[in-house]
């Protein structure tokens, strides 16, 4: 990813996380998953930024199909946002997010909790291992013999 797609990437992804305060900020907590599922799609189109939701991602073992991922809302085909109503957000939902990367081929997966009330809402960005590698190199010091 060069420089002027990653800042287009960054400006998308702070887009969409203003679209998910909005709707935290709106609807507050305490409805189903899927009311702040319409409502974010709604915020989103709003907002003049293309979104589907319960994107399908195949699945394969060995080179083979075996079956469907689908992740709550894929946005401009780049970023996959994942929504839960949960007390708080565990492993399981990070690893969730990780297999819809690997699945996808996208790189970024926003996990947004919409059960906290709150100055917008409980949220995590979680990164394909391929760019958590290469941000940890890029943040490591090389020392010269």
């Amino acid at each position: 990813m060069n420089a002027d797609e990653r800042r287009s990437f960054d400006s998308l992804t702070e887009r969409v996380l203003g679209a998910i305060f909005e709707v935290a900020n709106t609807l507050g907590a305490g409805f189903i998953e899927k009311v702040h599922e319409r409502a974010l799609l709604k915020e989103l189109s709003i907002c003049g930024i293309k979104a589907v939701s319960q994107a399908s991602f195949p699945v394969t073992y060995k080179g083979e199909y075996v079956g469907e991922y689908y992740a709550d809302i894929l946005v401009e085909n780049v970023l996959v946002v994942e929504l839960k109503c949960v007390e708080c957000l565990a492993r399981e939902h990070t690893a969730q997010c990780l297999n819809y990367l690997r699945a996808s081929g996208k790189s970024l997966c926003l996990l947004v909790n919409f059960r906290r009330p709150l100055n917008g809402s409980e949220w995590s960005t979680v990164f394909s291992p391929l760019i958590q590698s290469v941000r940890h190199l890029r943040n490591r010091t090389f020392l010269k013999n």
